[in-house]
């Protein structure tokens, strides 16, 4: 007579309490790199204001090299994208524009302009996260005497 012998099969996979402590340290993990991620978009969103505001005031000197003049506050950055009908004249401005077309600050709010400016000869700026004057922090407002 043949003797049956039973051998235990290991089984692949893993233990609840394996299983929860791996879910613990990812929890863990997710709230110390979480807050640092967040903290990140706001500076990522500045450093944009920045980059746009730079690419403003290059077109506003061409604009200035062609006209002699930078456009008054009245007539705004509008007239970078399309010929102004009224202050000044341009009669040299550049068809087809000096830009293709005006970009919203990264709060989704427009640029600000201002000639004579008040922190420089013409001023560039946003308001910032808050949509505000003034302010600090990320609330500060963003411009042309930045860059």
């Amino acid at each position: 007579m043949k003797k049956f012998t039973f051998r235990r099969r290991a089984q692949g996979g893993f233990t609840l309490i394996e299983i929860m402590v791996v879910v613990v340290i990812m929890g863990v993990l997710a709230a110390l790199v979480v807050p640092k991620l967040l903290n990140r978009t706001g500076e990522s969103k500045i450093a944009a204001a920045k980059v746009d505001i730079a690419t403003i005031m290059q077109s506003l000197k061409l604009y200035k090299l062609d006209n002699q003049r930078y456009p008054t506050t009245e007539q705004g950055l509008n007239a970078l994208i399309e010929k102004p009908t009224s202050g000044p004249a341009a009669n040299g401005w550049k068809a087809g524009g000096y830009l293709e077309k005006m970009p919203k600050d990264p709060w989704g709010s427009p640029y600000q302009y201002l000639y004579p400016g008040v922190k420089g000869e013409i001023d560039v700026f946003s308001y910032g996260a808050d949509g505000q004057p003034g302010g600090t922090g990320d609330d500060a407002d963003i411009g042309s005497w930045d860059n």
